[in-house]
């Protein structure tokens, strides 16, 4: 929301200003359209140039995401710890044969299908089961666990932020791309030197709007969705630490109430649900069937 907010308040004050101080929006509107063909067209083309077929497809969904925020909200993260707590505590209570269905199989598991939105998460799911399973393959030192899981989520994070690296690429390039269009019409101008003043004036006006447009888009638009884009990744990946902070605990031997509360107190801020709500949640989870 505040995304659109933005947008359309960088374009109010920057055409608003230019109207106010008696510009002619005819002369950008005329020039607009092949400005725009030969810059966002040739960053297009240096985005497919320089990035695989992967980064590029979620380098789209990114540019969504932009628009709709964080994938985990508050609630999720109260969700997690639940689940994080009905696996620790059926790992210390029931002990490692009892957990091996729900590892093996999480999608037809009674655990992880209590909480959706998480199972299909395949990072998420895949990172919980595959700590868990080798914890049961006897691999219970804290650190070693820890520093495999730190691996494993930069890993993760490092991929996660190609999106955001193509996007500020290509705000880098923009501004040179503008000066690109405009050179072409100070060529195309050039060759029209004999046509009078007010020909000319007009043609290296348009010319000029090449290197507006460059730097408008590249610190207006997307330079912007590119900061944003790589604050998002961050949050979301501050849902993931939570899974390794709460396995880690238990590995260390506290009780599956404490290794959840010491999962709470890294929940960022904004989501942290109190010691009240969260133990709430806990025991209005149903008993096992």
């Amino acid at each position: 929301m505040f995304q659109i907010i933005g947008i359309v308040l960088l374009f109010a004050m920057v055409f608003g200003s230019y109207l106010m101080s008696h510009g002619k929006l005819e002369v950008i509107l005329e020039a607009a359209p092949h400005e725009l063909m030969a810059i966002m067209g040739a960053a297009v083309a240096a985005l497919l140039i320089s990035n695989s077929v992967a980064t590029l497809k979620k380098t789209a969904g990114g540019i969504a995401k932009v628009f709709k925020g964080p994938s985990w909200k508050a609630k999720d993260y109260t969700d997690l710890l639940s689940l994080l707590f009905l696996l620790t505590k059926t790992m210390k209570s029931k002990g490692v044969i009892a957990l091996e269905s729900h590892i093996e199989n999480p999608h037809d598991s009674t655990i992880f299908s209590r909480y959706p939105k998480i199972s299909k998460d395949h990072f998420a799911v895949d990172f919980i089961c595959d700590t868990l399973r080798m914890m049961t393959m006897n691999l219970e030192d804290p650190h070693q666990v820890e520093d495999a899981m730190e691996n494993q989520l930069e890993k993760h994070h490092h991929e996660a932020q190609g999106p955001s690296h193509a996007l500020a690429a290509m705000a880098d390039g923009l501004p040179a791309l503008g000066i690109v269009a405009a050179v072409l019409g100070v060529i195309k101008t050039m060759g029209s030197i004999t046509e009078p003043p007010e020909v000319l004036g007009g043609m290296i006006g348009g010319a000029l709007v090449g290197t507006f447009l460059g730097v408008f888009l590249a610190y207006g638009i997307v330079g912007p969705m590119a900061n944003r884009l790589k604050e998002i990744v961050d949050e979301d990946g501050a849902f993931y630490k939570i899974i390794q902070s709460v396995l880690v605990a238990h590995l260390h031997g506290n009780a599956a109430q404490i290794s959840v509360e010491i999962g709470r107190g890294n929940v960022p801020s904004p989501a942290q649900p109190s010691f009240l709500q969260l133990e709430e949640a806990l025991n209005n989870i149903p008993a096992e069937g």
